[in-house]
């Protein structure tokens, strides 16, 4: 039942929220929010034209939400009871920001809960932290936290190789890394998840490394190739997909790999800090 107090932008953002949606389907799903006064009388080509897609796009959408199509969402938003009355675009925006941040709020604090027992990060650090290079995986939306990830660990660790093009290019650097040594691939699998993602993960597993995953669900097609899995949600209630928990676990699983030999650690940050000085790599 409908919150009798929500605004209609709210009770839109509380119908789409629970559904994994495509980011055209995110489009259309904002703009009916932004016109959620009246939206029980937008025809399916109104809200396409108001979104700028097709309006088989918006048929779509409305199968997503798990309708029949556009008219049977239609009378499902008039069952919400949406009042007529539009709000402000302050007050739409204030709904749509606020509720991604409140989201991302979430992720984190059942990051935080997970976190409470620190051992899947602590095997994970131990699967990694020895591989000579390490090598670090990111696909398409993973390629943004694999990279921030070897960015940091250039530093405390002796090498990193970051992979974030598939194809075959990436089996032969996949190659190119065991035969240097690796013994170990972190891997970063966040949606939508692309399918040479895990034929890249099949190659890595025929050639003996191990791999850790972090990624939004332990469903995602990735944990069944991984040996430990790491789980941090990602925000979807913006167009694109947010990834502050799946970046600070990153960061978590790095200090995990530095606290395994902290003395190495300190040396490589000392000897970092004296080489940016000599070159004056930072303002002050």
């Amino acid at each position: 039942m409908a919150d009798d107090d929500a605004s209609p932008s709210a009770r839109l953002l509380a119908l789409f929220e629970r559904h994994r949606l495509t980011p055209t389907q995110r489009r259309i799903a904002h703009c009916l929010v932004r016109h959620a006064g009246e939206a029980v009388f937008l025809s399916s080509v109104e809200v396409a034209q108001l979104a700028g897609v097709s309006q088989p796009s918006v048929t779509r959408f409305a199968v997503a939400l798990g309708f029949d199509g556009y008219p049977a969402l239609r009378r499902h938003l008039r069952e919400l009871g949406l009042p007529t009355t539009p709000e402000s675009a302050t007050e739409v925006d204030r709904n749509e920001y606020v509720g991604a941040v409140h989201a991302e709020i979430a992720n984190l604090a059942r990051l935080a809960d997970q976190l409470a027992d620190p051992g899947p990060i602590a095997r994970a650090a131990e699967l990694l932290a020895p591989s000579r290079p390490l090598v670090v995986l990111g696909l398409r939306t993973g390629m943004a936290p694999a990279r921030g990830f070897g960015y940091f660990a250039a530093k405390v660790l002796p090498e990193v190789r970051v992979l974030d093009e598939g194809g075959s290019l990436l089996v032969d650097r996949l190659d190119q890394a065991r035969a240097a040594g690796a013994t170990g691939l972190l891997c970063f699998a966040l949606p939508r998840y692309p399918r040479e993602l895990g034929e890249g993960l099949r190659v890595a597993r025929d050639l003996g490394l191990r791999i850790v995953t972090v990624t939004d669900s332990p469903f995602a097609p990735a944990a069944a190739l991984s040996d430990a899995v790491l789980i941090a949600g990602v925000g979807s209630q913006l167009v694109f997909d947010s990834y502050g928990a799946p970046i600070l676990m990153g960061q978590i699983l790095l200090q995990a790999m530095c606290d395994i030999e902290p003395a190495r650690t300190q040396a490589r940050l000392e000897d970092f800090e004296r080489r940016a000085g000599d070159r004056g790599l930072f303002a002050t």
